[in-house]
């Protein structure tokens, strides 16, 4: 399906190259999405998903495979699928993933934190652990 065929707008951000993604509770009825990267333990959609251990308030246990998650959700969102990124609150964990997103697609750290609070909630990257996490992922990519 086309990365904009969403039935509704809920949660939908633009990341800074085009591609939407939604941001949601993992609890939230929804649409049907392509891909879901699921950042907490709790029910899981019937659609392809990947489930990173991330504590809440905290960063990604596994680094590396988070990142590659992350690049994977990044990789399927801009090829048009419908990409979808859940926590159990969908703020501060779904927030920073969502700002990962927009630093892979090359926008500076503290923009994409700037960015993700405007654009998807005010209180997205809760905690400092987050936002160092999220300055690494930018010092990676470059």
């Amino acid at each position: 399906m086309d990365g904009g065929d969403w039935r509704d707008d809920a949660g939908l951000v633009v990341l800074p190259g085009g591609a939407r993604v939604r941001g949601r509770r993992l609890t939230d009825s929804v649409s049907p999405a392509d891909f879901a990267l699921i950042l907490a333990r709790g029910p899981v959609p019937p659609w392809t998903h990947r489930r990173i251990r991330w504590p809440e308030f905290w960063i990604p246990t596994d680094r590396r495979g988070a990142l590659n998650a992350v690049r994977e959700a990044h990789r399927r969102a801009c090829a048009g699928e419908r990409v979808e990124i859940a926590c159990r609150g969908g703020v501060g964990r779904t927030g920073t993933a969502l700002a990962a997103l927009a630093i892979l697609d090359g926008m500076p750290a503290g923009e994409a934190i700037h960015w993700v609070r405007t654009a998807y909630d005010r209180r997205a990257v809760e905690t400092p652990w987050q936002r160092r996490w999220l300055c690494a992922l930018a010092d990676e990519r470059d």
